[in-house]
């Protein structure tokens, strides 16, 4: 049965969506790029799938999930709502790997080809590819997922040779600091294997990097898609 939608989630949830893409428009013309050039995927984990409906209700389509079994629950719930571009945002585990494949229309923390090669194999011969990105450890920690820069050319060249998979481009969640000029530098080496991976692959057109704390430092070094949840959908539980 699909969730019935209340006054307050639709007046509270389409004003920070609001908000949001204001934020993304001012950035994106203070470094003279087009509003368009930059996607924002509203991440609802941990979110009821009522707090989804208020945000599609105010137009905003692709989401960002992390955890495979509360994100299959919701996708089940909303299933009338077949215009909706689910991405999986979070770590794979081997065991859930074939639930991603079969449900998710995107998959942004592909970091080692034995993921790629289980999601390649699972994905459903009537489904279209999935679309992936690789998600990569810019700034060498050791407890966050990701795999090193020098391992993006090896997944990259796997993951273009599926059949069942389509490279689009790249991921990355920089360490934390609240200095702009940090958080730049960290983008901007993101930004160089991007560009790098381009021009290797023409499908390639996604650098998925920034999130609540510094959408602008991202737009600014060239993202074009910005992963943000608090601020829409408020603090997570």
């Amino acid at each position: 049965m699909t969730p019935q939608l209340t006054d307050k989630y639709m007046v509270t949830i389409a004003e920070r969506l609001t908000s949001a893409y204001a934020r993304i428009a001012d950035a994106a013309k203070n470094t003279q790029r087009n509003t368009n050039e930059v996607t924002l995927l509203a991440v609802s984990k941990t979110k009821p799938s009522e707090d989804i409906i208020a945000a599609y209700e105010h137009g905003q389509r692709e989401f960002g999930e992390s955890y495979v079994q509360e994100a299959i629950d919701k996708i089940a719930q909303l299933q009338s709502y077949s215009d909706i571009i689910w991405h999986f945002i979070g770590p794979i585990q081997s065991n859930k790997s074939a639930l991603v494949a079969a449900n998710f229309d995107w998959v942004q923390s592909v970091d080692r080809i034995k993921i790629a090669r289980r999601l390649d194999s699972q994905r459903p011969d009537d489904k279209p590819p999935l679309n992936i990105l690789i998600q990569v450890n810019i700034s060498n920690e050791e407890a966050k997922s990701g795999c090193r820069r020098d391992e993006i050319d090896e997944l990259a060249d796997y993951i273009n040779q599926c059949e069942h998979l389509t490279l689009r481009g790249l991921m990355a969640i920089p360490a934390k600091s609240n200095k702009l000029d940090t958080q730049i530098q960290s983008f901007e080496q993101l930004q160089t294997c991007f560009d790098k991976l381009k021009t290797q692959y023409p499908q390639v057109d996604t650098l998925s990097m920034g999130m609540s704390n510094d959408v602008e430092a991202a737009i600014s070094a060239g993202s074009t898609m910005v992963r943000i949840g608090t601020d829409i959908f408020g603090t997570r539980t």
